[in-house]
């Protein structure tokens, strides 16, 4: 034990007091110092690093910190210097009351490793209270025959300090009948009784008046008076008599208010009024006058306050009894209460280490606690167990200390926190239990990668859409949390190191969305898929992918385009019917192709004008123009048609072609040469002078028409090309990415080609001659099937598929032009 001196200086001038410190390290682990109450906030109380053995700045390193079993703690540590310091002004009355000694206890918990170290500070007393007597003017009624030496108590002062500085004497102010004695209680404070010196006479002094001090032991010492009123009675020549000058009786602690505890009983010899006793409690301390009651009328001592074993084990009552005539009379009650098992375990947490980790290995400490039973006597060992099957076990430390440890593999996935109720118990009789909550969160560790909502995915997206056009998301959903669940998404190149995807599509790194880059062309690629990787935000990221397929939806974006007869814009082509033709004669086919797909590429065709509308007909499903009836002499020569080709789509385009069909008598005939009447001049009416004039601003005006849509249509085209045309693709030998899927378009052709017609010119008649296809050889992706041609240029796979369809009416080239 080091003891250690210190002086304390205060404006009430306390003295000085011994100031010991003391350390006791053993088998509890248990360090005990000593400070005097009414130390001032910071003051000075040792240093514990010194006593518990440890480095300056372990404490602070170790994330040490004071527990206390209650719900306040008085002392503070600085970690850095491992000194301890009075948090607040101690009051070792309010503390503790009149318990002597007074010890504050509380725990030193330090982490890494989990440890603590029970510390015991005895807090000594100061002479900082002066007795006190609750009446200050206390009145005595005394017969005039009392007899020399009759004795008379008085109330006792109440001083809140203890040993030395608590109630030690009683004086009296001097006087010529009564003097002091001072008498001392088993279990409360002194009191003093009033000794009859001299005779009292009413006649010759009828009241009495003294003054009565308490003084305490403290240096200085402290006091307090009372003012007695002594007023002489008439005679009275018996006082009542107790059948036992001490009554003992045992109560337990349990026991209801109103319970009776003892009956006492006095008799008075007198006759009269002077007969009749009443009982009182009136000299007892104010802890007495709260927890028992007397009857009046029959003694009946009887609980009034409840009773607590481990507050106050007995108690020290003193009865008075009164006559009529006032004389009284005093006897003692000793109540010893006995102990039940009436109070549970108290559990104090000293220290929770939460969040844990989820990966935390076995036997990892979670929490310390301890366990403490009032009852210690009769409320026998104490149980600690949980309530639940939970992956926790409570490991006993030292006496009444305990951890909680896990015993099983934690998984924040499948639980993300406990409430763990450890139960504490006694056996009682009877058992008593207290159930304590200890809520233990479960941090997560990256071990679940993120997951995908479906195995692959499949959009659509229209054609000539807008750049940067949301077309879907992907979305992947991480187990974890915070940052272990955040996903970022990116885009895989593809095995062949083709990058040309990313030119097509953009993903969202946050959250998954896609978008369209470019606008998209059915008719130059149809599909394309691409994989997306979901990777989490954990120090050691994990990953998953997914396939994401492109579908393309054609839009009816092209008109049909005339392969025959040709469009040249200048002269209409012309075809020759030998008027012996019959009924149902085929004069020729119109032949048209659409880039776009599916029944956008569904062609129809239509007579829209004719010189003779019911000479000839169209097939609506080939353009097959046939005659309708037989050609007579009155038909004129030259027959021009206007044929409307239309597609199916929504809104459907459409293109004309037109076409003359010369009536002849036979193909041995030179070929009709056409009169051009500017080299045959005619004589003009001046009548139709006019006419003329009119015609000729016409001209001009249809010619400045033809001149502005002509600039528009150069416009459209140029504009057109820079959205990537079917041309485009084709003349400018594009080659396209190996990830893309693509297919033929669902039109007339398989792809547009330009075609050459030639008629002969120098034989007179007008049959074809030739009709051939011309088609540029193109690179096509490897690994894909293809076609060979005679010429040996290569063919898409379905070539040979869209040739078939002619027949179908979509505008394909007949065999028999081929």
């Amino acid at each position: 034990m080091a003891v250690a001196h210190r002086k304390l200086m205060q404006n009430r001038q306390v003295g000085s007091l011994l100031f010991f410190v003391c350390i006791s390290v053993g088998s509890a682990a248990t360090i005990r110092y000593s400070v005097a109450e009414e130390m001032e906030s910071g003051s000075f109380v040792a240093n514990v690093a010194k006593d518990l053995g440890l480095e300056v700045g372990k404490l602070a390193a170790r994330g040490a910190r004071l527990v206390s079993e209650g719900n306040k703690v008085h002392f503070r540590l600085h970690r850095k210097t491992g000194d301890l310091f009075v948090k607040e002004k101690l009051d070792r009355e309010s503390l503790c009351g009149k318990a002597d000694p007074c010890v504050l206890h509380f725990e030193i918990v330090l982490v890494e490793p989990l440890q603590s170290f029970r510390v015991e500070v005895r807090v000594f007393d100061i002479n900082d209270n002066a007795p006190i007597f609750l009446n200050k003017e206390p009145l005595l009624k005394i017969p005039e025959s009392t007899p020399l030496g009759s004795r008379f108590p008085l109330q006792s002062a109440q001083d809140l300090d203890v040993g030395l500085n608590g109630l030690q004497n009683y004086t009296l102010s001097p006087n010529k009948y009564f003097h002091l004695h001072t008498r001392f209680r088993s279990h409360g404070p002194k009191y003093a009784e009033l000794v009859l010196d001299k005779p009292l006479d009413r006649e010759e002094q009828p009241e009495v008046n003294l003054t009565i001090t308490a003084v305490d032991g403290g240096s200085p010492p402290k006091s307090g008076i009372a003012h007695i009123r002594v007023v002489v009675l008439d005679v009275n020549d018996h006082v009542p008599q107790f059948s036992r000058l001490v009554y003992r009786a045992q109560v337990l602690e349990n026991s209801a208010n109103g319970s009776l505890v003892v009956t006492v009983s006095a008799t008075d010899l007198d006759e009269g009024s002077n007969k009749d006793i009443t009982y009182s409690l009136s000299q007892n301390p104010e802890a007495i006058l709260q927890t028992f009651q007397i009857d009046s009328q029959t003694g009946d001592v009887r609980l009034r306050g409840p009773l607590d074993f481990e507050a106050i084990e007995t108690y020290d009552i003193d009865i008075q009894a009164t006559d009529g005539g006032g004389l009284s009379a005093h006897s003692k009650v000793l109540v010893e209460v006995v102990d039940v098992n009436d109070n549970p375990p108290e559990v104090t947490i000293s220290s929770v280490s939460s969040p844990l980790p989820e990966d935390s290995p076995l036997e990892t400490v979670v929490a310390l606690f301890s366990i403490r039973d009032r009852d210690i006597r009769v409320g026998g060992k104490i149980i600690c167990f949980l309530r639940e099957d939970l992956p926790f076990a409570v490991k006993p430390t030292f006496r009444n200390s305990y951890s909680l440890v896990t015993d099983r593999v934690l998984d924040r996935e499948e639980v993300s926190g406990y409430n763990i109720t450890v139960v504490a118990m006694d056996t009682g009789p009877p058992s008593l239990f207290t159930e304590t909550v200890i809520e233990v969160l479960i941090s997560d560790i990256n071990d679940n990668p993120p997951i995908f909502q479906e195995d692959s995915y499949i959009l659509t997206v229209r054609e000539n859409n807008s750049p940067a056009i949301f077309i879907g998301k992907v979305h992947a959903e991480d187990l974890d949390l915070g940052e272990n669940a955040q996903v970022t998404y990116t885009l895989l190149p593809p095995e062949s190191g083709d990058l040309s995807v990313f030119a097509y599509i953009s993903i969202n790194s946050d959250n998954g969305k896609l978008y369209a880059l470019r606008t998209m062309d059915y008719e130059a690629i149809q599909k394309f898929q691409f994989v997306v990787k979901a990777t989490d935000g954990g120090f050691l990221s994990l990953s998953s992918q997914v396939t994401v397929r492109v579908v393309v939806l054609d839009d009816n974006d092209n008109r049909p385009m005339i392969l025959y007869p040709l469009q040249n814009g200048t002269l209409p082509c012309n075809d020759l019917v030998p008027r012996s033709a019959e009924t149902g004669y085929l004069v020729t086919k119109v032949v048209a192709v659409d880039g776009d797909s599916g029944q956008n590429s569904w062609l129809s065709y239509h007579l829209l004008k004719a010189t003779d509308t019911g000479l000839f007909s169209v097939q609506q499903q080939n353009g097959e123009i046939r005659t309708l009836r037989q050609i007579a002499e009155r038909d004129p020569v030259v027959q021009k048609l206007t044929i409307l080709v239309q597609d199916h789509g929504q809104p459907a385009l459409s293109t004309t072609a037109s076409l003359n069909i010369l009536l002849v008598d036979g193909f041995s005939e030179p070929y009709l040469q056409f009169r051009d009447p500017s080299k045959h001049p005619t004589r003009v009416n001046p009548s139709t002078k006019y006419l003329v004039i009119s015609l000729a601003v016409l001209s001009f005006l249809f010619l400045l028409s033809v001149t502005v849509i002509f600039v528009i249509h150069i416009y459209q085209k140029v504009k057109y090309r820079e959205k990537c045309t079917v041309q485009e693709h084709f003349y400018d030998d594009c080659n396209f990415p190996n990830n893309l899927v693509q297919e033929g378009a669902n039109g007339s052709l398989s792809q547009p080609c330009p075609y050459e017609m030639c008629s002969a010119t120098g034989t007179g008649n007008s049959e074809f001659r030739f009709l051939k296809r011309f088609m540029p050889n193109f690179p096509f992706p490897h690994g894909t099937g293809e076609a060979k041609t005679e010429a040996g240029s290569s063919l898409p796979p379905d070539s040979g598929r869209n040739r078939s369809r002619g027949s179908e009416g979509h505008g394909q080239v007949p065999d028999d032009y081929m």
